[in-house]
């Protein structure tokens, strides 16, 4: 393309593809953005001028007006961790007098893809998130992105976007949870986790085997029991079965609601723990320490990953911070407890 046509609608998707760009480039330039170049934005703005392009006001204006409003899209609330993170949140959007927007997921992929187009009518001005499990395309998330709103995962990130994100050494947690039990005397260490393809299920399966690998045990699939992510009777049959068959002595569950599936199970076979198996869960439920036996947990810095998230964005949204976008890893604790006594 070398001119301009009157009969062409000229958009910033045009200008993307003459200068092959992205779209999120080009806005940014457009609006001279402290984060694009001056070369570059000379090559857009000369781009712009030579192809007779027109910014359409209406969108201009929405994007020059602050709504005051971030959304906080997260899996489920039951869950502690979740709760605990918002809390971090709030602590830093109420006295910035901004409002939040909490949308729930349900852990689904579809319902997740749905709240985007509400996003991305100026309704907010940024987005905190962690992605359901489910959640393989991450094409909504990227149009979304695209638009110049700042986005910032914790906990469950899409790896394949290049976004601040706030995280937490699963790896390290599930190694040293692993560790943990086989220094109770452990022999027949299973993972109990669930369906999905967040990152930190990834980490936390691969700290489990190399820490079992490295200590001279073959991991065989049979020790992995993958559930669903809800609280179910299925969960608890399945735990049942497999407590029956390979009879493991020591469990690392990798999600709060498997550590209730995995005690009704032993319950309901009769197994006690920590004599017969030893269990330990990630966990920031604060009944864990008056279950019956207390359980050991791995406690994620939930409060301090969400507060550290909301200030990030916050940076962003500033221009305060203007850096390459981060990736922050937070440790979380090894809170032993009756579940794994020797």
């Amino acid at each position: 393309m070398t001119g301009g046509n009157k009969n062409d609608k000229v958009n910033m998707k045009t200008l993307a593809k003459e200068l092959n760009l992205s779209t999120a480039t080009i806005s940014k330039a457009l609006r001279d953005s402290y984060d694009i170049s001056p070369e570059t934005k000379l090559r857009v703005m000369e781009a712009a001028r030579r192809l007779n392009y027109v910014p359409n006001a209406y969108a201009s204006s929405l994007r020059k007006q602050s709504s005051n409003t971030i959304a906080i899209i997260i899996p489920e609330i039951a869950d502690s961790f979740f709760s605990q993170a918002i809390n971090g949140i709030e602590s830093i959007v109420a006295p910035k007098k901004y409002h939040a927007l909490i949308y729930l997921s349900h852990d689904s992929y579809e319902r997740e893809a749905s709240m985007f187009n509400d996003l991305a009518s100026g309704r907010v001005d940024g987005l905190i998130m962690s992605v359901a499990s489910s959640t393989q395309d991450t094409g909504h998330i990227k149009t979304l992105q695209e638009t110049g709103i700042p986005i910032v995962f914790f906990d469950r990130v899409c790896e394949d976007i290049t976004a601040d994100k706030i995280v937490t050494d699963d790896y390290n947690s599930a190694y040293n949870a692993a560790t943990h039990l086989l220094q109770a005397g452990c022999k027949n260490i299973s993972l109990v986790t669930i369906s999905g393809y967040p990152s930190i299920l990834t980490a936390r399966e691969q700290g489990y085997r190399n820490a079992l690998t490295e200590n001279g045990f073959v991991v065989k699939d049979a020790e992995i029991v993958t559930c669903s992510n809800k609280y179910t009777e299925e969960n608890v049959n399945m735990i049942k079965a497999h407590l029956t068959t390979v009879k493991p002595d020591g469990i690392i569950a990798t999600v709060e609601q498997l550590a209730t599936a995995t005690y009704l199970a032993c319950d309901e076979l009769k197994l006690q723990i920590p004599r017969d198996v030893k269990v330990i869960c990630f966990t920031n439920q604060i009944t864990a320490a008056i279950l019956n036996p207390s359980l050991t947990t791995i406690l994620q810095p939930a409060y301090d990953m969400g507060k550290q998230a909301a200030e990030t964005l916050f940076g962003r949204l500033s221009g305060r911070l203007n850096e390459a976008k981060q990736e922050l890893i937070m440790p979380s604790q090894l809170i032993a407890r009756a579940s794994t006594a020797s």
